[in-house]
């Protein structure tokens, strides 16, 4: 008896991602640890790291070196700002010049996404914070921006996390907008907060969060969270946002 032969299963398109980049060599490694947890959810998926700053390889020599012909460029950034808007619309310009025939999907930042709120609510547990504790404030701090619709972002999310039964929720940055994370925790306290308690809405260490820690602290907090890292719910997210790109260009396709 013939059997008919043997399709080869399509392969799956490359998810290339594009980080920050940092000079502290934490933040590669946990880069690395992230995409290595989404990369054991989704055996059989390709997943190439890049970096837009201070680490290499950078994201035009990664796509430049892509074997196939189409790939995901997924921005591993927590809101869309400058990075996402303009830096890496522009390598995208540059590789698509190099390889005319290149077919580029960018997918979303990471954030806002339910699933960060479940990460950042996981590294809280993790130092000693009951998740919707009525006896802790939050201070949600970002690396904060130059674009007022990213800190926009992060005061949106503050919100929504408050209904979650903590005593309050309120949004600080490291740089760029205010408050500072310092003057917020203190403002909390003062207003009569019993514990407050600082959620670090960074993908990995680096300067901001040391230096976030360090200022929380001696403002009074009585804890400060861990980067989101390669936390699984983050992991998710990365594939989620790979899908969604994936889709968005199916139904272009079909229109």
């Amino acid at each position: 008896m013939r059997h008919p032969p043997v399709t080869p299963a399509r392969a799956a398109v490359p998810l290339v991602a594009v980080a920050h980049g940092s000079r502290d060599p934490r933040a590669a490694a946990t880069v690395g640890a992230l995409l290595d947890e989404a990369g054991a959810r989704r055996p059989g998926l390709p997943v190439l790291t890049s970096f837009l700053d201070h680490a290499a390889p950078s994201p035009g020599a990664v796509l430049q070196g892509l074997p196939a012909e189409s790939a995901v460029v997924l921005p591993l950034l927590l809101t869309a700002a400058y990075h996402s808007k303009i830096d890496i619309p522009a390598v995208l310009a540059g590789a698509r010049t190099r390889r005319p025939r290149l077919d580029l999907r960018t997918a979303g930042t990471l954030g806002p996404h339910p699933l960060l709120v479940a990460a950042l609510e996981r590294r809280l547990a993790e130092a000693g914070v009951t998740p919707g504790d009525p006896g802790t404030a939050v201070v949600l701090v970002s690396a904060g921006s130059s674009d007022a619709a990213a800190n926009a972002t992060i005061g949106a999310l503050a919100r929504r996390w408050r209904t979650a039964g903590w005593w309050d929720v309120v949004p600080a940055f490291a740089s760029a907008a205010r408050p500072a994370p310092g003057d917020a925790v203190a403002a909390l306290l003062d207003a009569g907060a019993p514990r407050v308690a600082v959620a670090s809405y960074f993908l990995s260490p680096g300067h901001f969060a040391d230096k976030v820690r360090r200022e929380a602290l001696a403002a009074g907090a009585s804890a400060v969270s861990d980067v989101l890292g390669a936390a699984p719910e983050v992991a998710e997210v990365v594939l989620h946002r790979y899908d969604e790109a994936l889709a968005g260009a199916r139904e272009a396709a079909a229109v």
